[in-house]
């Protein structure tokens, strides 16, 4: 018999807070960059036999359909959706800022005269991993993402050696922003084959005024595209202006559970679906509102 496997964590949030919590013993399968380009329905193992369903990352949102067909004994519950936006490494550094607004090159520009002369340095090998994640740790314990949202960098010596392992296969490259010799931002992006991952990042907020992610991440993209030893950079789940920026592709994906059609799966998905259709509703409702509290005074 084979172990028991861990139970995944279910939450009900409203933004950051979290109300409630399920726990169903998932199989979970976040999906790669290249198999979310791919556009293809990914394979997945049997289920276990203690497993409640599986709980997928990533998934285009082009393969949703092709789930009933495929799995028709599983219930398919979407939990979210969003554009996973990435950036091709294979060009060269001005010809992506091409693609820019003019606008956006401006003021990135502008951004990164305004430090000077930069002292950005790039981390690969076992012994410089170590080295970042002694300085990018020290960003990283001061800054918003640790802080307020659970995300920093990892610490420890487990999470270090880890790190390492990744140096000695060429599987990981870390950059640190020193300000006056003070670190004050990080970014840590390990590979899936030959595309690196937007992982951890961070800022201390004394430097916030001089944007320090922002210049960091200019940086970054040029390295990376007179290096190209990479061919992608995955700026991940989730959306938001910074990585809509920076990225020169998007796929349309979704969260979802597909669940054994138990009764507590069953009560699971539906309370986890009614619940977030709620949310949504109430954000439209309030973001509406506030359009009319602007829009009124216009019009009299």
């Amino acid at each position: 018999m084979g172990a028991a496997l861990p139970p995944s964590v279910l939450p009900l949030r409203i933004g950051r807070r979290t109300l409630w919590r399920f726990e169903r013993p998932l199989v979970g399968r976040r999906l790669t960059l290249e198999e979310g380009l791919s556009g293809r329905l990914p394979a997945l193992d049997p289920l276990p036999g203690g497993a409640a369903g599986y709980r997928l990352t990533a998934l285009p949102a082009d393969c949703v359909a092709a789930l009933g067909e495929t799995w028709p004994s599983l219930r398919v519950f979407v939990r979210q959706r969003y554009r996973r936006g990435y950036a091709a490494l294979d060009m060269d550094f001005e010809t992506y800022l091409a693609g820019f607004s003019s606008g956006s090159r401006s003021t990135l520009k502008r951004k990164v005269r305004r430090l000077g002369a930069l002292d950005v340095r790039d981390f690969r090998t076992p012994d410089e991993i170590a080295a970042f994640h002694r300085d990018a740790r020290v960003i990283s314990a001061r800054s918003y993402q640790e802080l307020q949202l659970d995300a920093g960098l990892p610490d420890g010596a487990e999470a270090l050696a880890a790190m390492q392992a990744l140096a000695a296969r060429d599987s990981v490259r870390g950059w640190i922003l020193y300000v006056d010799g003070r670190p004050a931002s990080y970014l840590h992006a390990p590979a899936e084959g030959d595309t690196l991952i937007y992982a951890h990042l961070g800022y201390d907020p004394e430097f916030a005024e001089l944007s320090p992610g922002t210049v960091l991440q200019f940086e970054v993209m040029r390295q990376l595209m007179a290096e190209r030893r990479f061919r992608r950079f995955d700026f991940t789940e989730g959306d938001g202006r910074h990585k809509r920026l920076w990225a020169t592709g998007a796929i349309d994906c979704v969260d979802l559970l597909l669940l054994r059609p138990t009764a507590a799966n069953l009560f699971a998905g539906h309370l986890l679906n009614g619940f977030d259709g709620a949310v949504a509703l109430a954000k439209r409702a309030a973001a509406a509102l506030r359009l009319e509290r602007v829009v009124r005074p216009l019009m009299r």
